[in-house]
């Protein structure tokens, strides 16, 4: 019997979010990335994308290409939380085991689709896809294939929108003219290693002999991309573990031996932890630096924060508070960053450029044992403590509540006015209002107003 494995992704998820709550965004080329232009960019709509943004720019370049049609808004972690949530509610009726990879995508096996045509699962893909858009608003694309590997290229080329089939018949046909990088795990090395020895399709590499395989890349690793260019891709679809732990580490050919070297390694291990701890779509509370010495000899050093955060320079910083360098304890040949203590609820911190400095740490002088040396440090309380802002203190995209007129979010403030746009996702677009910024039934308000879901918010 032939078997159907399908890969839903929520279009553009973060944008959609914010197009939803915000009507009048719907069509307009939306940066989910903060206000300030720092930074990276978080989530694209298609709009945005037509012009080159996409997600992981520089907020900067990204707002740059788009040009004065931009639309830069602060991201809210509350709303694509709850969106994901109902999302994955909708389809745990239709499905019954879904491997969740991320707050916005997802592998299916529907037990019912074992010997479907390609038109069957084209047409329970678009009532599933149906189902979600009528329940959230949110539009999602499905791909299908005989593997994880065919569902995967399926919703790539389906997007946006859409559902894109590949039948079994036409799996190779399909797989073999693109690129070696389309293959799931051929990352930056394994794509240079290729390219030396002249592979460049998938179809390059699915012909390679296995002899041919050990000497252009080896090891199990090759052997399993070769299996999956050749269209064998039995890998089962199951519920993920939860992790605790997200983290990057890298060993490097030659000691490093200087502070530079050091903050050079720091930062590419935080960085890439930190787009896991992204995709993961949780914060973390505990920041880790691991150091293994050319001796062997491992130092792991953490902090804890007083709330969860996925801030890149908040994270980024507290390592650096971590880190010690070779003249305190030799030449260094790996370094880690890992973070821990995943949350899924945010806090706002009034001051994050408190926990934003780099601040390296002062030389340590007290000897250590040799191997694993945790030392727990807890940030200050009082640096990030939830203090009131001063009132008529308003931020760009921030979520308000007025009396008079209801839910809205402000556009812009300045000189004793406030501009706010009220809306949300049940109103459609809305009516903008100036008003003073000292006026008192002006107040923030929760971010899950928005969604106007209060039914289905007050049953979980």
């Amino acid at each position: 019997m032939n078997r159907w494995v399908l890969h839903i992704d929520m279009d553009a998820f973060y944008a959609s979010c914010e197009q939803l709550t915000r009507p009048t965004l719907k069509g307009r080329p939306v940066l989910v990335a903060g206000v300030s232009g720092r930074g990276v960019v978080a989530g694209a709509s298609y709009e945005a994308r037509r012009y080159g943004a996409r997600s992981a720019m520089p907020t900067h370049r990204a707002a740059r290409l788009v040009g004065n049609q931009a639309v830069l808004v602060a991201p809210r972690r509350p709303v694509y939380m709850a969106a994901s949530r109902r999302v994955f509610e909708v389809i745990g009726r239709h499905v019954d085991v879904v491997e969740q990879l991320s707050i916005d995508e997802a592998f299916m096996e529907p037990a019912e689709l074992t010997g479907a045509t390609p038109e069957e699962v084209r047409d329970w893909s678009n009532q599933l896809r149906a189902a979600i858009k009528e329940e959230t608003g949110l539009p999602s694309s499905i791909g299908a294939g005989p593997g994880k590997q065919y569902a995967k290229i399926g919703s790539g080329r389906a997007k946006p929108d859409g559902v894109f089939v590949i039948p079994h018949e036409q799996q190779l046909e399909i797989l073999h003219p693109m690129p070696v990088n389309a293959l799931w795990g051929v990352g930056p090395v394994t794509e240079a290693k290729l390219a030396a020895a002249g592979i460049e399709t998938i179809g390059d590499l699915a012909s390679l002999s296995e002899k041919e395989l050990d000497i252009a890349i080896g090891g199990a690793v090759g052997k399993q991309l070769w299996w999956l260019a050749r269209g064998v891709d039995d890998r089962p679809v199951a519920p993920r573990a939860v992790s605790k732990q997200i983290s990057s580490e890298h060993t490097y050919p030659q000691d490093l031996t200087a502070p530079p070297e050091v903050d050079a390694a720091l930062e590419r291990a935080a960085a890439e932890s930190h787009r896991r701890l992204k995709k993961d779509g949780r914060g973390a509370r505990t920041v880790t630096v691991k150091l293994r010495m050319a001796d062997l000899r491992i130092e792991s050093r953490s902090a804890t924060l007083p709330y969860a955060t996925d801030d890149a320079e908040t994270l980024l910083a507290t390592a650096f508070r971590l880190v010690r360098y070779p003249d305190e304890v030799g030449p260094i040949r790996l370094v880690g960053v890992s973070y821990s203590g995943l949350e899924d609820t945010l806090q706002d911190v009034l001051f994050p450029e408190l926990d934003q400095a780099i601040v390296k740490p002062a030389p340590v002088t007290a000897d250590y044992e040799s191997g694993v040396s945790d030392h727990e440090a807890q940030f200050d309380a009082d640096v990030t403590r939830d203090v009131a802002a001063p009132q008529g203190t308003w931020r760009a995209t921030q979520d308000v509540y007025h009396p008079d007129f209801g839910h809205g979010w402000v556009q812009g403030a300045g000189k004793g006015w406030v501009t706010v746009r009220f809306e949300t996702r049940a109103t459609g677009p809305g009516r903008i209002k100036s008003l003073r910024s000292d006026d008192p039934q002006l107040v923030p308000a929760d971010p899950l107003d928005s969604l106007a879901w209060e039914d289905w918010l007050s049953q979980e």
